[in-house]
């Protein structure tokens, strides 16, 4: 079980999740981290700004920084080119799948515990369902480069498992649509409850993208959106519990539609909804998820018993207690 006094290296930590991540272990009293990211980018200062820790890794050096830093307590790589829209394959092969593989080796060669990210992105068009069972892995078909990278690695993690090189215990964690303060360095890859915020504050009005598939209405697309404190709870709580290694989705485990999203939006504003449907733009037509839902009960099986925000509330805190007080964390 790690403790306060475990030192563990967090990857990606400038970004959305990561920074949350951290800024939740300082506030419990964990303060010997290592951070790694790139630091450079001026949009994503002030999320690592202020986080304590013992020292900031640049992402270009993480094999020197291994190879010189033995005795590392845990890994929680959350670091990744998340750009879905990002059609290059090899700089997510790069990004997502070979500096992942590092770290694995690191982890399984000093026996200690790995937390990675997965993604929802991984059930591709959701033909095959989404349950995190392994059996599944190597028959999913991802729509787009960064899905494959993601679930490239999850293959390669099993594999290494069954022959028995692995860490002392590890999670893979399937995120699904996460939300919430620390976003806003991402742009385009921003939640839509951000986008929906800044488009009714500037225009009063909140696009959709409109189905272009008859068995869907405009609107009635459906993800599994999860607030991020949900995510860190669960990381948290697999931190302070040894469970069985594996890959686990986290989700909330229902799926809800954009127009409901969008209503919920305009409601936290005090506002009538006015919403206008676009079409999907042709980038990501053709690769883009119409229902995504996590079957949580791998999770639940092994202790988590703590029930997931829904949706209304989720979005009310994030609008009137973050995006309108201007707020980096909860």
């Amino acid at each position: 079980m790690l403790n306060k006094e475990s030192k563990i290296l967090i990857t990606g930590a400038a970004g959305f999740i990561a920074s949350r991540l951290v800024n939740s272990l300082n506030q419990l009293g964990y303060h010997q981290l290592y951070l790694m990211d790139d630091f450079t980018v001026e949009s994503k200062k002030a999320n690592f700004e202020n986080l304590i820790c013992i020292d900031k890794i640049e992402r270009n050096q993480v094999e020197s920084f291994l190879r010189e830093n033995q005795s590392l307590d845990a890994v929680i790589h959350l670091g990744a080119r998340t750009d879905t829209t990002e059609m290059d394959y090899s700089i997510h092969e790069k990004l997502n799948l070979n500096f992942s593989k590092i770290l694995w080796k690191y982890t399984s060669e000093h026996q200690v515990p790995l937390i990675y990210a997965s993604s929802a992105a991984t059930y591709g068009d959701g033909l095959l369902g989404y349950q995190d069972n392994h059996e599944i892995i190597q028959e999913l078909q991802p729509l787009n480069p960064y899905g494959i990278s993601k679930n490239e690695f999850d293959k390669w993690a099993i594999q290494e498992s069954e022959k028995g090189d692995q860490p002392s215990r590890w999670y893979g964690l399937k995120f699904f649509n996460v939300y919430g303060l620390g976003e806003s360095h991402k742009g385009r890859m921003a939640s839509v409850i951000f986008h929906a915020y800044h488009q009714i504050k500037k225009t009063g009005t909140m696009k959709l993208f409109r189905s272009h598939r008859a068995d869907f209405a405009d609107g009635e697309q459906k993800r599994d959106f999860i607030d991020v404190a949900d995510v860190l709870n669960v990381i948290v709580w697999l931190i302070k519990n040894p469970v069985n290694s594996g890959l686990y989705n986290l989700g909330t485990g229902k799926a809800e539609t954009f127009l409901s999203l969008a209503e919920g939006v305009f409601e936290s504003l005090n506002l009538k909804p006015q919403i206008q449907f676009v079409d999907t733009p042709e980038d990501i037509r053709e690769k883009y998820q119409y229902f995504t839902e996590a079957d949580m009960s791998k999770l639940r099986k092994a202790g988590y018993s703590f029930p997931f925000t829904d949706l209304k509330t989720g979005i009310k805190k994030y609008v009137q207690d973050g995006l309108e007080k201007n707020q980096r964390f909860d």
